[in-house]
């Protein structure tokens, strides 16, 4: 297993367009962003539902830990 390291911000952003490549033919993806992971920052997906049981998402992209969050349809204020 590789070691991690905390990812920098310019890290994440670097991933972050990829990540939306990656996620959206596998679920249904509001929006990915940044949060902070541990000591460093990682990727949000964020998701309309959760996923099909059969489906495994991925833990990371290009190396950058990803957290996923089901957060239903998002609604104008």
């Amino acid at each position: 297993m590789a070691e991690s390291h905390a990812h920098t911000l310019d890290e994440v952003r670097a991933a972050k367009s990829r990540a939306l490549a990656v996620f959206e033919p596998l679920a249904a993806v509001v929006g990915v962003g940044i949060t902070r992971i541990g000591d460093g920052y990682g990727l949000k997906v964020n998701l309309r539902e959760p996923p099909p049981s059969d489906t495994r998402l991925p833990t990371e992209v290009d190396g950058v830990p990803v957290r996923l969050e089901v957060v239903g349809q998002p609604r104008k204020q």
